[in-house]
């Protein structure tokens, strides 16, 4: 990489985003309805963003590489679907009544994928897993699944056993305990959740194996983000895939992250069709979305007019127009050309940071595939989350490091993940690493020197 003198400005907030936070912690617990914007001394409150630029209340403006947790795959206000979700609004926002969007969405996402032949909306990535779970209970009959450790799948009680895993709660590498998020959590969910390492074929199929007439699906982030954006390898996701195939359970892939990947979602890149697919985030084009997507067999238990019918499924929200009109006009200008330019990007993006780790001469590594990235501060590249969970040092670190970008004016997620958007050029990125490179050399003179 070429070095040169930061083109980041180093900014300092003024007091509104304090004095909102003040007003918001006396209605709010903790002052914030979700924890990923939280910030110390106080979170920084958005005021407008345009393509890859967010201002907030105190007229900074920084490069968004968070995109809403990886969700604007178009970046802020993308022009067509301001107009397109704008007339929307002009004639109604949702209605007790079916609407012609819904179709011409569902119609285009079966398209997308070899393995979605019906699809049904919801609200929410977490919903739509939890969808995917009921519904492999329901067409298989059993009641237990089995999901990676670590792994983050949204707030559904069982979907959410082992993400937040300890090394003094998370057990023996050969039987993982299955620990609870929330404390209440009851004991029956955890013995329904079996805990599976990521990515290693011989500990997970003897665990599967032990359970193999009581699980209704195998539940499998293809690159999952709180298990370091590590890719799943190949022979481990088709080892799962035929186990599930061998024993009568599911494959429920989640690519509510993923989907962004390829235009069919990673599972395109996979030799399989999994039973059921868990969509959200980029599909809602900017607003609340969820989808379940699978084989029709499948699907039929969630259909009022099937013989299979075993889980009325609905939401007073879900296929909303608003939703409906904005994901459609997204994930259509989200086509295969946009697809490979976004991801050349993105290893644009990983190639020039692993360059400025190896400028800054300090133990990094950089993961992720397609148009994301993720910083660790490990030597090596992690394997499993086991390896990606980061000691004291590592998050005070990785701490510094996200501040620093922040504060000279670039945004990532606080796990150090960046998403890009279609919003971006080589310029963003050159910025961004040119920042990132001073960020790792700060980081080393603080923890080091």
């Amino acid at each position: 990489m070429k070095v040169k003198q930061s083109s980041g400005t180093k900014v300092s907030k003024a007091n509104i985003s304090r004095v909102l936070y003040e007003r918001a912690l006396a209605v709010i617990p903790g002052g914030v309805s979700r924890n990923s914007v939280l910030r110390k001394p106080y979170p920084t409150y958005a005021s407008h963003g345009k393509g890859c630029y967010v201002t907030d209340v105190d007229g900074i403006e920084r490069i968004d590489f968070a995109n809403n947790m990886s969700s604007l795959i178009h970046g802020h206000a993308r022009p067509e679907v301001v107009a397109a979700v704008s007339e929307q609004l002009s004639k109604g926002t949702v209605f007790t009544m079916a609407t012609e969007v819904e179709i011409r969405f569902a119609e285009h996402l079966c398209a997308r994928s070899a393995s979605f032949e019906k699809v049904r909306f919801v609200n929410s990535g977490t919903e739509a897993v939890m969808t995917c779970i009921k519904a492999a209970r329901a067409y298989t009959g059993r009641q237990k699944i089995a999901k990676i450790e670590g792994g983050y799948h949204g707030n559904y009680d069982y979907a959410e056993v082992s993400q937040t895993a300890k090394p003094n709660t998370w057990g023996d590498a050969n039987a993982p305990a299955s620990v609870p998020v929330a404390y209440g959590t009851p004991p029956s969910v955890l013995d329904d959740v079996i805990i599976l390492p990521f990515n290693d074929i011989e500990r997970a199929l003897e665990i599967l194996d032990h359970h193999s007439e009581q699980l209704a699906c195998v539940l499998l982030d293809l690159m999952p983000h709180h298990v370091g954006l590590l890719s799943a390898a190949p022979d481990f996701v088709r080892a799962l895939y035929q186990w599930t195939h061998d024993n009568g359970a599911l494959f429920v892939v989640d690519e509510v992250i993923t989907f962004r990947n390829q235009y069919g979602g990673a599972q395109q890149v996979y030799d399989i069709l999994p039973d059921l697919t868990a969509l959200g985030k980029i599909i809602g084009g900017g607003f609340p979305v969820g989808a379940i997507a699978g084989r029709k067999e499948v699907m039929d238990v969630t259909n009022p007019l099937s013989s299979n019918f075993l889980f009325p499924q609905s939401g007073t929200f879900s296929a909303n127009n608003m939703t409906m009109t904005a994901g459609l006009i997204s994930m259509t200008l989200f086509d295969e050309k946009a697809i490979e330019s976004l991801n050349g990007l993105g290893q644009y993006a990983r190639e020039q940071l692993r360059e400025a780790i190896g400028i800054a001469n300090i133990d990094a590594c950089v993961s992720g595939e397609g148009s994301m990235f993720r910083i660790h501060f490990k030597s090596h590249l992690p394997n499993n989350f086991r390896e990606v969970y980061a000691n004291s040092i590592e998050t005070q670190q990785s701490v510094c490091f996200i501040d620093y970008l922040f504060c000279h004016g670039i945004a990532l997620m606080n796990t150090g993940t960046g998403a890009l958007s279609t919003a971006m050029k080589k310029s963003e990125i050159d910025v961004m690493v040119d920042v990132a490179l001073q960020g790792l050399r700060q980081v080393k003179k603080v923890h080091f020197s």
